[in-house]
């Protein structure tokens, strides 16, 4: 069993900027693809970024192409999501989650451990 425990998220002014971090508790961190997706009140839950195994691809939703950047860190089971130019319709609680496959995909039903996510709220 992967733990996973985001954290990074809080309040912030449109434009502005997070980091958010995601830590594995154990497990072979970097032979599976990472993603973060994110879920707002009312709205299902939305691919936002992932990464492969090695690092070497990466993968956006058009909504945050440009502005965020999704990287990891396999010597300390960590994966990153750094936020810029934040809108107010960024805000929701991003969940962290490790794929089934090396590279990723875009959907949720290929990732089998979450985080228990964290709220990003961004103001106008």
């Amino acid at each position: 069993q992967v733990q996973l425990v985001e954290s990074g998220g809080g309040l912030v002014q449109a434009g502005g900027s997070l980091r958010l971090s995601c830590a594995a508790s154990r497990g072979t961190f970097s032979s599976y693809g990472m993603g973060w997706f994110r879920q707002a009140p009312g709205k299902e839950r939305e691919f936002v970024a992932r990464i492969s195994s090695k690092g070497g691809n990466t993968y956006y939703t058009d909504s945050v192409k440009g502005r965020f950047t999704i990287s990891r860190d396999n010597a300390k089971n960590t994966v990153y999501l750094q936020m810029n130019s934040l809108k107010p319709e960024d805000a929701a609680v991003y969940y962290c989650a490790v794929s089934i496959y090396s590279i990723g995909t875009n959907y949720p039903r290929d990732y089998h451990y979450w985080g228990q996510g964290t709220q990003v709220t961004v103001s106008s």
